[in-house]
């Protein structure tokens, strides 16, 4: 039992990072062929993605500026690195849609 607390204790918040990410990445890739397959309108697009995925990319931005904190990051650049994250999945998915329409 105590061996268990002991794990459970020596978690990071680093360690939350890539299940969040995996999350958000795949709420953004499952919606945007999903998109695609529908020919959703390009101006429906990025509103659609971002309602769709909102807890996963809170839950992600959250997991990344907790791990950027621990490591010695102040706040403003945690949530700016976090933003610079963010704004690249969602470039990259505005991308892959529209090379798929």
């Amino acid at each position: 039992m105590i061996l268990v607390a002991l794990i459970f204790a020596a978690a990071t918040p680093a360690d939350a990072v890539p299940k969040a990410r995996q999350a958000y990445a795949s709420c953004l890739s499952q919606f945007t062929n999903d998109a695609v397959d529908r020919k959703m309108p390009k101006e429906e697009f990025v509103p659609g993605l971002n309602a769709k995925c909102a807890d996963k990319e809170a839950k992600f931005r959250a997991a990344l500026v907790a791990a950027n904190r621990a490591d010695g990051m102040s706040e403003k650049d945690s949530a700016a690195d976090a933003e610079d994250q963010v704004k690249g999945y969602i470039e990259q998915m505005t991308d892959n849609f529209a090379s798929g329409n």
